[in-house]
């Protein structure tokens, strides 16, 4: 676990102490062993309850050493569940959303991703795997800095944000600052971390 860094008041230095950490968290991914672990965070998930029946459920194609959500997409496609991926917005916009189809490939986006085709469907998720570099007990996550899932959160009240995450990626705690918004839970590897209350 990275030890705990104090948080400060200042943005700016809460901006810097975003950067160090997510050199460190970066570092650290790229060494955590993958094998298993997307098939084990998948049994966590469904384990854990928090998918309701006929939820349209947010995941994301998993870009360099993040933990792999596709075999948890193909489960909750076999259990009737819609998924969806996210489709990349304009800086200081919101992600959008379309249906997932196995059988439909990916087009390229931005920043490495993959994402449906513009015909796809778009739809609303009623919860979110959400991908992150760092995330503490309080719920809060580190991302990648361009702020997009914390303008998404914001833009849909009522869903339910999942971190999808290595369990070595736990720190002691995310700086923050007034436009984070932390998530509901974390699913990992060796099992589920519940947040008390989003703040």
């Amino acid at each position: 676990m990275v030890a705990p860094h104090p948080i400060p008041s200042d943005p700016e230095d809460v901006a810097a102490r975003k950067r160090s950490m997510r050199r460190s968290l970066l570092a650290r991914r790229a060494t955590i062993p993958t094998e298993g672990a997307a098939e084990a965070a998948w049994a966590q998930l469904l384990a854990s309850g928090l998918v309701p029946a006929g939820a349209v459920v947010s995941a994301y194609w998993p870009l360099g050493h993040e933990l792999d959500p596709r075999p948890a997409m193909l489960g909750l496609l076999a259990l009737g569940h819609t998924v969806i991926l996210p489709v990349t917005a304009a800086r200081g916009q919101p992600l959008t959303f379309r249906q997932w189809d196995p059988a439909v490939p990916l087009r390229d986006a931005t920043f490495g991703l993959r994402e449906p085709p513009p015909e796809a469907p778009e739809r609303r998720p009623d919860l979110l795997l959400v991908p992150l570099l760092g995330f503490d007990r309080r719920g809060h996550r580190l991302g990648y800095g361009a702020g997009y899932y914390d303008r998404t959160l914001e833009s849909l009240p009522g869903a339910t944000a999942l971190g999808f995450a290595f369990a070595e990626q736990e720190v002691a705690e995310v700086p923050t600052g007034p436009g984070d918004r932390p998530l509901h839970a974390i699913v990992t590897e060796r099992g589920l971390i519940s947040v008390a209350a989003p703040s």
